[in-house]
């Protein structure tokens, strides 16, 4: 079965635009918390975490709601409008108008809360867009078959996002103008929400029936667990996979422009994502082709020599070409594991389990890896004094302790490779 061009297109300008979205979140949202309101990374695992569990609780409800109903496309075009405004309101946000509404209170501290919080309402709208109706919308028009390719192009559209906000807005961010970022930013996600009501077409799904919090807790129960256990293995091993790499990305940029003092960090990361991305492409026939479980151990011991890599090194050059082997490998570890996840939804469920997925893709990951990357900073980082304020900085540490975290990957892996072999033995 192949996608039509209507679709592939859908796929491309929501998912790449859900992405931009995301990246300003993930990354410059950390940025911004840290030039504009406080500098403790404690504030950013705060964010980080309450996001991920606002995004888990949002995605298990509306991926309920629009099975029930039958319908993606409204949760998509509306979560979308509404996620481009709220992402707009953060340019209010900043130490100067709090201290203007104020004046008696901690400016940083109610700036950094003010961040958290609009984080959080930001987040609902997107998880409700993105993880729910449009996570959902791509297992409905997608079978096993070519799901490798999909999900292969799919898993680009995170760095290709980060390469247009590094080539596109990372100036207007250099010179400190965070207000019209967001503004550009968030009147893009507002114009693809009203553009998206003309070109998505509607896909059939059977409205579902029954008990509504019996449908929403279902993915908890024993029951669903005994007939989806792959499924759960595979949503186990992302978040090892998900853990690991969030130790180091909320701080990256950070580390780049305090530890190694590298200035010029967007032309670094834009062609580790150009060549990350291109391999990631590459390799989504391959996936298909050769099988996701043959693919995935090539893929992980890529990323863990990349983040040993990283750890030693301190140049442009070297930085440059260990974050490709490591983001090549995030990407392929990343696809293979999407992959897997679709192909054990069971098919009448799929907007139920979005809501457990998230859990264990977002959700923990979010939770556990920032703020292992936190107490790294707190406890082994550097500190700096600037106008009287003490500044933790991340070390190279982030690296190694992501790629330790990454091992333990291979135990829920092995489980669901013995159940795949007793599974064929038993035919």
């Amino acid at each position: 079965m192949n996608l039509t061009r209507k679709q592939w297109l859908s796929l491309i300008f929501i998912g790449l635009t859900g992405q931009l979205a995301w990246m300003i979140e993930n990354m410059y949202l950390n940025l911004f918390m840290y030039q504009t309101a406080s500098t403790d990374p404690h504030y950013i695992a705060l964010m980080v975490s309450a996001s991920a569990v606002v995004a888990t609780l949002t995605t298990l409800l509306m991926g309920n709601l629009s099975d029930r109903f039958g319908k993606r496309k409204v949760f998509i075009s509306a979560g979308y409008i509404l996620w481009g405004i709220s992402i707009i309101l953060f340019s209010f946000v900043n130490r100067e108008n709090i201290q203007a509404l104020y004046p008696f209170a901690n400016a940083s501290v109610v700036a950094a809360y003010g961040i958290v919080v609009l984080d959080c309402i930001m987040t609902f709208f997107g998880s409700t867009a993105n993880d729910a109706a449009f996570n959902a919308y791509v297992t409905d028009i997608t079978v096993p078959t070519n799901r490798g390719k999909v999900e292969s192009v799919l898993a680009t559209f995170p760095l290709i996002a980060m390469l247009i906000v590094f080539g596109c807005f990372d100036p207007i961010v250099q010179q400190g103008n965070w207000n019209l970022f967001f503004r550009i930013a968030g009147g893009i996600v507002l114009a693809v929400g009203f553009l998206s009501l003309f070109f998505i077409k509607e896909v059939p799904v059977e409205k579902k029936k029954g008990n509504f919090f019996a449908e929403l807790f279902y993915g908890f129960t024993p029951a669903s667990f005994h007939e989806n256990t792959n499924l759960y293995i595979i949503m186990i091993a992302f978040c090892i996979f998900g853990a690991a790499f969030q130790v180091f990305f909320p701080y990256l940029i950070i580390y780049i422009q305090q530890f190694l003092f590298i200035e010029n960090y967007a032309l670094i990361l834009g062609t580790i994502l150009i060549i990350a991305s291109l391999i990631s492409i590459l390799m989504g026939p391959v996936i298909d082709k050769y099988g996701k479980m043959e693919v995935i151990y090539p893929a992980i011991i890529t990323m863990l020599i990349g983040l040993v890599g990283l750890f030693f090194s301190r140049r442009n050059i070297p930085v440059t070409f260990w974050g490709i082997i490591m983001m090549s490998g995030y990407m392929m570890i990343s696809a293979t594991l999407s992959a897997l996840i679709r192909d054990f939804t069971p098919p009448g469920k799929v907007g139920v389990f979005q809501g457990v997925r998230m859990i264990f893709t977002v959700m923990l990951p979010m939770v556990i890896g920032p703020y292992i990357g936190a107490w790294l900073i707190k406890s082994n980082g550097g500190i700096y004094e600037e106008l009287g304020q003490t500044k933790n900085i991340p070390t190279p540490d982030i690296f190694l302790v992501s790629a330790f975290v990454l091992c333990f990957i291979v135990i829920p892996l092995y489980f669901l490779g013995k159940n795949q072999h007793e599974n064929k033995m038993g035919e």
